[in-house]
């Protein structure tokens, strides 16, 4: 993994760092690759339970590198899309942590994490009309589904910026911090939700996501598909046991 992306492990927490603050943490392949590879190792380990992405030098990211873009670099992977994320999220849980900008495809990062922690002086915004291009890394399919349907349109087509406290006003924030606190406030919540067991977490994250796309027909029979083998698991026996003897409980994600 380059130095453009740092991964930090937190008790069962994997903090990704976009690191290029130079370049407003811009997406360049070196970061495309790194958050996939990131991703993938959140993914592979039992131990962690939920993962955080966020930007150094007090800012989410910027978007795509459009320096990089003129030139033909490809700031997407095959597996995972732009910035190693937009197609493919994670199946583990994962919160973005915004400080400063989070604009056109930065923006579309948080927009594919599952929870969202922002600075009070965060800006939030999908500026690609003004200059020439489209929000096409998730940010026209997935806003509108987390905002109200005229409020995606106008922030989606007039390219402008738009603050936390307005758009927690909509749903789309999940806590607002200190600036500078993004961060610590959103290994807060990843710590809480750390503290359950990560098979669970990855099939409730599952369901909520999919079932989206489920008919009344079908539903209970794809929750299911996901939710029956966690019943049969072993930390399905450790949760019940772990609070009749009133202890914490000991996850092996098996």
């Amino acid at each position: 993994m380059s130095d453009a992306v740092l991964v930090e492990e937190d008790g069962g927490v994997l903090v990704i760092t976009i690191n290029r603050p130079e370049a407003k943490n811009a997406i360049n392949g070196d970061v495309a690759k790194g958050v996939g590879a990131a991703l993938d190792l959140l993914d592979s380990r039992k131990d962690l339970a939920v993962g955080i992405i966020t930007g150094a030098g007090g800012t989410f990211c910027s978007g795509m590198d459009l320096k990089g873009f003129l030139t033909g670099e490809l700031p997407f992977t095959p597996e995972r899309g732009f910035a190693g994320i937009v197609q493919k999220p994670p199946a583990t849980p994962l919160i973005a942590a915004v400080e400063g900008y989070a604009l056109a495809g930065g923006c579309e990062i948080a927009l594919s994490a599952d929870m969202i922690v922002a600075s009070s002086a965060a800006k939030f915004g999908l500026p690609e009309p003004k200059r020439g291009l489209v929000a096409a890394a998730g940010g026209l399919m997935r806003l509108p589904k987390r905002i109200p349907f005229h409020i995606a349109m106008e922030m989606a087509l007039t390219g402008d910026f738009y603050g936390t406290e307005q758009l927690a006003a909509f749903g789309l924030i999940n806590r607002i911090a200190e600036p500078g606190k993004a961060l610590e406030t959103a290994k807060e919540l990843a710590a809480k939700i750390a503290e359950n067991a990560p098979l669970a977490l990855a099939a409730t994250k599952k369901i909520i996501v999919e079932s989206a796309e489920w008919s009344t027909a079908e539903m209970w029979d794809k929750q299911g598909e996901i939710s029956n083998p966690i019943f049969g698991s072993k930390d399905a026996q450790e949760g019940p046991r772990a609070f009749a003897e009133k202890r914490k409980p000991n996850w092996s994600g098996e």
